[in-house]
């Protein structure tokens, strides 16, 4: 991935602002925009930004997981299984 290939100018966007939509949807690389030489916004197609939020999601669950391990809030397999069991024989 060569990354000068998805840097733009916000003038640039202004004029070619259809090319650059279908350009992050053929692509699916997010393009960075950039005013007066500095990067300032970065477009990306609906599909990655949500497949980024999912990851990010996934990471922080992981990263709460592995704190409740360190602090030793964890519970069995087999207690967790007993207790949805008492919870469905319940209803």
């Amino acid at each position: 991935m060569n990354i000068t290939k998805d840097i733009k100018s916000v003038t640039y966007l202004k004029s070619k602002a259809a090319d650059i939509l279908k350009q992050i949807n053929e692509t699916h690389r997010p393009i960075i925009i950039t005013q007066n030489g500095e990067p300032k916004a970065v477009l990306q197609d609906p599909q990655s930004y949500e497949n980024m939020r999912n990851a990010i999601g996934i990471l922080k669950l992981i990263s709460q997981g592995e704190e409740d391990i360190k602090e030793g809030k964890v519970k069995s397999q087999d207690k967790v299984f007993e207790k949805i069991e008492k919870m469905l024989l319940a209803k």
